[in-house]
């Protein structure tokens, strides 16, 4: 997006890429979906960054989701709304994204440069003077744009390399962590539990006993502990408590839908219904099959008990089970699992109205290589897009402005 929009307005430019082929990482984004945007107001949009959404106020002023909508329809790449607002191609394949950009960028003549991985920046008296590559090569620029990305999925290129360049140049960078990642627990069930989805279930995060966050959608196991839609978005911040040394640990609602009082009701209606059948009959009305065994075991019930032999007692410990399945985390996965990086380069160093450095004269940010994150549901991609257009446009401005350049 830096590249084109350069090219676009009739700026000289070149793509430096260290892997094989451009967009790797992008075309498994989405699990090979790519939700692109999502069609929220303005102030929603920026409740779902962490740790300043305000930061991006320019950026997506100058390039939101109508825009960028637009923007790939006129490329061919026709969309849809999804539920939750979320945008995706109409193919449903990512692929199609990449070489949407690609054919838009190669349109304008742009040098992508492949396989050359760039081993420092050059800079003098506070200016940057372009790059060095590992091989040796200086490659001359007045302006230069990181947007290498973060630290999530390695083998696609992303191995934090911005980060480096970004410190030599004398930025802070924030601690970086993995965020929207699977989470590990400290009950497994053996891998019994594995690949089970569950939708419309609650799920709820509790820090040294305090509740701190809660979840509505799909969840799922695996065999080492929980992922699915609404432990990602609950993720950055148990990452953050498990990295202060917090215990943390969370509680599923299988039955969110129904009250303790309705579901105790629910549970007598069933048992009696079905007063003659054992409790593992009964139970798959209630949970699948998969939970059925890990419910009795959790609450010490018997399966050979029928409907008429539950006592309340055991339809008490039943229905708090059902209500607040405990789980204790112990962990997360690393980053070749997690969908973003959290932390990077300080904003605070960045000026959010061009995405320029407010040390180095030249330098550019974008994307997920500055200190901001966001929920899943497309917001991450569309800050990469929006704050790669503006690097792009203001270097060109900074080049045109010096007369020095020319």
């Amino acid at each position: 997006m830096a590249t084109g929009s350069i090219a676009s307005a009739g700026g000289d430019v070149v793509l430096l890429e260290k892997m094989k082929i451009a967009g790797r990482k992008l075309r498994i984004t989405g699990k090979g979906r790519c939700n692109l945007t999502n069609q929220q107001t303005m102030q929603e949009f920026l409740t779902h960054f962490k740790p300043k959404g305000h930061f991006l106020r320019t950026a997506l002023s100058g390039f939101f989701v109508e825009d960028l909508i637009q923007f790939f329809q006129e490329l061919d790449v026709e969309v849809v709304v999804e539920r939750g607002h979320r945008v995706f191609p109409k193919s449903g394949k990512a692929v199609d994204v990449v070489n949407g950009l690609l054919q838009w960028v190669n349109s304008q003549g742009i040098n992508i440069q492949c396989q050359t991985t760039i081993k420092k920046l050059i800079i003098e008296e506070g200016c940057v003077m372009g790059v060095e590559t590992f091989s040796g090569k200086r490659i001359d620029s007045k302006a230069v744009i990181i947007a290498t990305g973060g630290l999530s999925y390695p083998a696609t290129g992303s191995t934090g390399d911005g980060y480096r360049f970004a410190e030599r140049a004398g930025h802070k960078i924030s601690q970086t962590f993995p965020a929207l990642v699977p989470l590990e627990t400290e009950e497994t069930f053996d891998g019994r539990l594995d690949k089970l989805n569950l939708k419309n279930v609650s799920l709820s995060s509790w820090c040294n006993g305090k509740k701190v966050d809660d979840q509505f959608g799909e969840m799922s196991f695996t065999r080492f502990g929980i992922t699915g839609p609404v432990v990602l978005t609950m993720s950055r911040q148990i990452v953050e408590s498990i990295m202060a040394g917090k215990d943390i640990h969370v509680l599923l609602d299988l039955k969110p839908a129904l009250d303790h009082q309705v579901l105790d009701k629910r549970l007598l209606s069933e048992f009696k219904k079905n007063n003659r059948k054992k409790l593992t009959v009964t139970l798959k009305t209630l949970l699948p099959q998969k939970l059925i065994p890990i419910c009795l075991e959790m609450t010490g019930i018997s399966p050979e008990k029928t409907g008429d032999q539950i006592t309340s007692e055991e339809r008490k410990q039943l229905r708090l089970w059902l209500k607040e399945f405990k789980m204790i985390i112990t962990g997360y996965r690393p980053f070749s699992e997690a969908i973003i990086t959290a932390g990077g380069v300080n904003t605070k160093e960045i000026d959010p109205k061009t995405m320029a450095s407010r040390k180095i004269k030249g330098l550019y940010f974008a994307g997920e290589v500055l200190n901001f994150d966001a929920d899943t549901g497309g917001y991450n991609l569309q800050a990469a897009f929006s704050t790669g257009r503006l690097a792009g446009l203001s270097a060109l401005d900074y080049i045109k402005n010096h007369s020095e350049f020319k």
